[in-house]
């Protein structure tokens, strides 16, 4: 078996997410704990009741889903050694954590900066995201090219005939109907607060690279794969990936082909829902997949591995 560890982006969140390891594994405490050192909220207050409602404002959904992701990775790496990992959007820097490259102190207040930053680079109603399902990336970036009303892009190409495309409202709608006439079977729109890894994140990407300055990110001790060019990271190059990352098309169908391409035949999802599980198995049908969210599925995931 060769094992990669793969985590949760935004979108994956929902009240009461790892509340159950929390209180069952006193590593997986910690980290709440750890995280509610650097942070101005109660993450578990925020996690596992969301009181005030805050847990779909990005701000609050990245530390809350950082927090998460590495919870479930200290439930399940006594266990199991990854050969590899990465993470959906967001989840790259779960990933980097999990790699040895980021201390999961400086990604926690990483990620609630990112997510201010990203909230803040485009005002509410005026950018979006829709889902393009049954489209392959050739006639998706061959529609978005003939659209001249706006800024509309490829923001996700997350598995065969899933592309997330992002942009301008109003030059999204036209996109609609131009990627339905083509074949799209639907293009659904999604509830998200921006147009995520496009161009028009470029104030937060510029934001983001003052705050990386002052991190400091070490040499990998598990590889751990980039978003932006679906390849292995450096400590040279990865502060520059993480601020494109923002404004970039994530290229998850690639950054698991290369995993399999590279020996990989078993994939954990680490962090709430199992969003990537579901990917993973339309990009390959011959790979295992498990996930590790709560109790229940680290021990499944576990009696998988076994057999």
């Amino acid at each position: 078996m060769k094992a990669a560890f793969i985590f949760a982006g935004q979108g994956s969140q929902y009240i009461g997410m790892g509340k159950d390891l929390a209180e069952n594994i006193k590593e997986c405490n910690e980290v709440f704990e750890a995280a509610n050192e650097v942070l101005d909220f109660d993450i578990k207050e925020l996690c596992f009741n969301d009181p005030e409602g805050k847990i779909n404002q990005t701000q609050y959904t990245q530390p809350a889903i950082l927090t998460v992701n590495i919870a479930a990775l200290r439930a399940i790496e006594k266990e199991i050694k990854p050969a590899v990992v990465a993470g959906l959007s967001l989840g790259e820097y779960s990933a980097l954590v999990a790699g040895g490259m980021l201390d999961f102190k400086d990604a926690v207040r990483l990620v609630r900066k990112r997510g201010q930053y990203m909230e803040e680079a485009v005002p509410s109603g005026v950018g979006g995201m829709s889902a393009v399902l049954g489209l392959d990336k050739e006639e998706v970036e061959k529609v978005l090219q003939t659209i001249s009303e706006g800024i509309v892009e490829a923001a996700n190409f997350n598995c065969p005939g899933q592309i997330v495309i992002g942009g301008e409202i109003e030059a999204l709608k036209i996109a609609e109907e131009k990627l339905k006439a083509a074949g799209a079977k639907r293009v659904l729109p999604l509830s998200v607060s921006g147009p995520f890894h496009t161009s028009m994140l470029l104030p937060a990407a510029q934001k983001l690279e003052e705050e990386l300055k002052n991190i400091e990110f070490k040499a990998p001790q598990i590889p751990v794969i980039s978003n932006v060019h679906g390849e292995y990271a450096t400590q040279e190059d990865v502060k520059e990936l993480l601020r494109k990352q923002v404004m970039r098309s994530v290229l998850w169908e690639q950054t698991i082909n290369k995993m399999i391409e590279d020996g990989v035949d078993t994939f954990i999802e680490l962090g709430p829902g199992k969003v990537l599980s579901g990917f993973v198995k339309k990009i390959n049908r011959s790979v295992t997949v498990c996930n590790v969210e709560d109790m229940k599925s680290l021990e499944k995931t576990l009696e998988t591995i076994r057999r």
